[in-house]
């Protein structure tokens, strides 16, 4: 599989932009694996994703990010090297605490999230808004749908909303979380 580095920056866009966290690509004597993650060396980076291609020949690694190299000319193939770049340590992502008597909500099924109902119209809920039982916090569309999201059973204060508008969403991913009464 040949694969130059214009497609391998258009590759890396498309997915820092959906949900996946991890893909591989296997053709023949390549293997390419793409993990998102948050790399703690570079300020103000909230993301990142890493990118390692593994042949029959030396390894590839490459790391896209806001202040990466330009790339090479138009029609250059990214081929193997034969000395292997120096490899960026993989920093565990530490996560904000989080209250454990904070109550999620959680996506009932796969879709994009929607904070409001219309793209003129405000969000259902904020942070620091106060919800009530059976309220309508936000939309999930699925197969064309727009399902409504409630508080089932919990009332409280917004606490976090973890979805931007617009993303995708998978089941039983958490979309925000309460602080119940």
């Amino acid at each position: 599989m040949q694969l130059d580095l214009n497609q391998l920056c258009d590759l890396l866009t498309v997915l820092d932009k959906t949900g996946i966290s991890e893909l591989t690509l296997k053709s023949g004597e390549l293997e390419l694996t793409v993990r998102k993650g948050i790399l703690a060396s570079e300020p103000g980076n909230s993301s990142a994703l890493r990118a390692t291609a593994v042949a029959v020949a030396p390894s590839l690694e490459a790391v896209a990010s806001p202040t990466a190299a330009p790339p090479p000319a138009v029609g250059q193939n990214l081929a193997p090297q034969t000395q292997p770049p120096a490899a960026v340590p993989a920093v565990p992502a530490v996560p904000p605490p989080v209250d454990t008597k904070w109550v999620p909500i959680i996506s009932p099924m796969v879709g994009t999230f929607y904070r409001a109902a219309a793209p003129d119209e405000p969000p259902f809920v904020n942070v620091g808004d106060r919800i009530s039982v059976s309220q309508t916090v936000c939309i999930i569309e699925a197969m064309k749908l727009m399902n409504e999201i409630d508080a089932d059973e919990v009332s409280g204060q917004v606490m976090e909303i973890l979805v931007q508008n617009g993303e995708p969403v998978e089941y039983g991913q958490v979309l925000m979380r309460i602080n119940p009464d």
